[in-house]
């Protein structure tokens, strides 16, 4: 098809047009309709992006979540394909044209039900706080069920009517689309932009927090509690937490904090942050380090990974995956565009359609509540393709952005603003959010502009325990002077030519000293002890040098999973992110142990140790690096002087720079 009407009004005739994709990026007064070839590759470094390729949009990837097996992480392997366009023409239809061509003809879909249950649902939810969150396995997990149905009639005809309602009936999306490869139809209303680089810029926009309304705004004074409640603004602040862990691998100086924002669409209002950065990677390999966002999976997200392959029956296909536009401007550099696939129906060509759709459980979570949150995810969809009511009519665009000063920000969406952007108790609300937060990650950053010059020349090696929020840990590390690398538990190597030696987080039990992880990091630490090397220990490395100090280790009854607390940390007060179900006990604040004194500075409640130090090792149980640690950088300042006191050693002239 040579031109946008005649491959639509070959579909109103029945016939099959080939593939092709039909996207309107938010605030577009245009649809883009691409159109191609379809081929399948098995790694993302594979999907073809030539050097000499014109400016333009060259492929749309469909990426499945079973992808993440290139990372090593586990998934129910459903064997979905990684399909893509490879696009050779590109036609911009304007947006009334696109609506006067689509069809308008209701969908006819039956026999509507979920694979899982609402009451086994609930159960499952029940489970994963317990067994899961409640064992210190991490801070919060999706879980996914998916709605069955039949569409009557043509599926392509079904899902370009589907299309026309959700772009007059949806708002807020990030991408409007539909894709027919052929093999399938994908068609949605996505709220979310995964990742993006164009200009070198990376950006990344994690969505959490999920207030449920019927009306065609929401209720005033019900989004304000909304907005205060307690579970929704830690639930995006863990997955704020989460995809700066993605950034700080992507961007050379990891993330900038923009936001936050309310994002209204026809059933639901959203929170949201937008994190920058720059980076210098193929975008590929950018994909490939972002896979998937923790607002789908979890975090932290290898064991998000493994928590969802225990809880969930099927493979998630698409579910949590992206759509991933990848091209080149003008100056020949690499840009991705790619929204997470979620508010997403799969159509098969035999009329099969299915919905999947998912709730972030978190320490707040109810089994009722997560419930409800599916079908109030669903909902957008499902009045698409006449599975459920059309939402009231939609007034102007749904952004609602703090006047706060600061950093320079990305360029306002399109539109005008709803009347809720001026309320100033909704403005005012948003912008305490960021009052507690850690300015490191919220302001702009001039390399070298905090480094102490004490630590010059000296190197730090961070032990990766499964959480990589080591890399937020590289970054604050080497702002202060350091010369850092980081390395995973499971690849020994000598560790002779460091200064310091930072045993991380992950998750898990440290009283399992037979899991091998737990045993490695130990052995490590108890190296290091006898050997009097500085050592810093962080949340589950500090549970470990506590259990080697003989200090009792414990599980809470409630777990500290995404939560900022005021404590006192050697003698100063300190606002501080917690990510933990065990910690350890002192009864003292100076414990006498086998390697000298050690000075606790522990809760006098309970008597749980948020730090200790003795004489060349110190450990938190908190997560300094955390964007919930205001304070956490002072903190590490302060460690850092404790235990790099003595001049920097030089650098063995056999050391090799590609050893640790």
């Amino acid at each position: 098809m040579t031109r946008p009407h005649d491959l639509l009004a070959a579909v109103a005739d029945g016939v099959d047009p080939g593939p092709f994709a039909l996207v309107r990026r938010e605030g577009a007064d245009h649809l883009d309709l691409f159109t191609g070839t379809v081929d399948v590759a098995d790694r993302l470094a594979d999907l073809p992006l030539p050097d000499d390729a014109a400016a333009g949009a060259h492929t749309l990837a469909l990426v499945p979540y079973r992808q993440v097996t290139e990372r090593g992480f586990d998934c129910v392997d459903d064997g979905t394909p990684l399909e893509y366009l490879a696009i050779d023409g590109h036609h911009v239809i304007p947006l009334a044209s696109a609506l006067a061509a689509l069809p308008e003809a209701p969908v006819v879909s039956d026999g509507a039900a979920f694979d899982v249950t609402d009451e086994e649902y609930a159960r499952t939810v029940e489970r994963v706080l317990a067994e899961e969150i409640g064992r210190g396995e991490g801070a919060n997990f999706v879980i996914h069920r998916t709605l069955h149905a039949t569409v009557q009639g043509s599926p392509l005809r079904a899902g370009l009517a589907a299309l026309r309602r959700l772009l007059c009936g949806e708002r807020g999306a990030y991408w409007t689309f539909l894709v027919h490869t052929g093999t399938r139809i994908l068609v949605g209303a996505s709220p979310e932009r995964h990742v993006s680089v164009d200009d070198g810029l990376v950006m990344m926009n994690p969505i959490s927090g999920t207030f449920r309304h019927t009306g065609a705004a929401a209720d005033r004074d019900a989004l304000l509690r909304f907005l205060r409640d307690p579970k929704e603004v830690e639930e995006l602040y863990m997955v704020l937490d989460e995809e700066l862990k993605m950034m700080a691998t992507v961007a050379e100086h990891g993330g900038q904090v923009v936001g936050p924002y309310l994002k209204e669409m026809a059933h639901l209002t959203h929170t949201e942050y937008l994190l920058a950065g720059r980076g210098s990677k193929d975008v590929r390999e950018v994909l490939r380090e972002t896979m998937f966002a923790p607002t789908v999976t979890g975090s932290p997200m290898e064991n998000a990974c493994r928590v969802i392959a225990r809880h969930e029956r099927t493979g998630r296909r698409y579910y949590s995956g992206v759509l991933a536009l990848l091209g080149r401007d003008a100056a020949g550099r690499q840009t991705l565009d790619a929204p997470i696939l979620i508010r997403t129906a799969e159509l098969s060509p035999t009329g099969e359609l299915r919905v999947p759709v998912g709730a972030t459980l978190v320490r707040h979570s109810t089994a009722a509540g997560e419930v409800a949150e599916t079908h109030a995810k669903a909902a957008g969809v499902l009045a698409a393709l006449g599975l459920g009511p059309q939402a009231p009519a939609p007034g102007a665009a749904p952004v609602v952005r703090p006047d706060r000063p600061g950093p320079a920000r990305p360029a306002p969406r399109p539109g005008p603003e709803r009347p809720l952007a001026d309320d100033p108790e909704v403005r005012a609300v948003l912008a305490e959010r960021n009052d507690a937060l850690a300015r490191f990650w919220l302001d702009q950053r001039v390399p070298g502009a905090i480094a102490l010059p004490r630590l010059a020349g000296r190197r730090a090696l961070i032990v990766d325990g499964e959480d990589t929020f080591t890399g937020m840990l590289a970054h604050q590390l080497g702002a202060l002077g350091l010369t850092v690398d980081v390395r995973p538990w499971h690849r020994p190597a000598p560790v002779d030519r460091y200064d310091l030696v930072v045993v991380g987080p992950g998750p898990g039990d440290p009283g399992n000293l037979t899991e091998p992880k737990m045993a490695a990091l130990r052995a490590l630490l108890a190296a290091r002890l006898d050997a009097g090397l500085p050592t810093l220990a962080v949340c589950l490395g500090h549970q470990l040098l506590a259990g080697l100090l003989g200090l009792p280790l414990h599980r809470r009854a409630a777990p500290y999973q995404g939560l900022p607390r005021d404590v006192t940390v050697f003698g100063t007060p300190r606002r501080v992110g917690f990510y933990s179900t065990f910690t350890a006990l002192a009864d003292a604040d100076r414990v006498r142990t086998g390697h000298g004194p050690v000075e606790v500075s522990r809760d006098p409640a309970d008597g749980a140790v948020h730090a200790l130090r003795g004489p060349g090792f110190a450990g938190v149980q908190f997560h300094p690096e955390s964007v919930l640690s205001r304070d956490g950088l002072a903190v590490l300042a302060d460690l850092l002087g404790h235990l790099l006191e003595r001049p920097a050693r030089p650098v063995p002239a056999h050391a090799s720079p590609d050893r640790g």
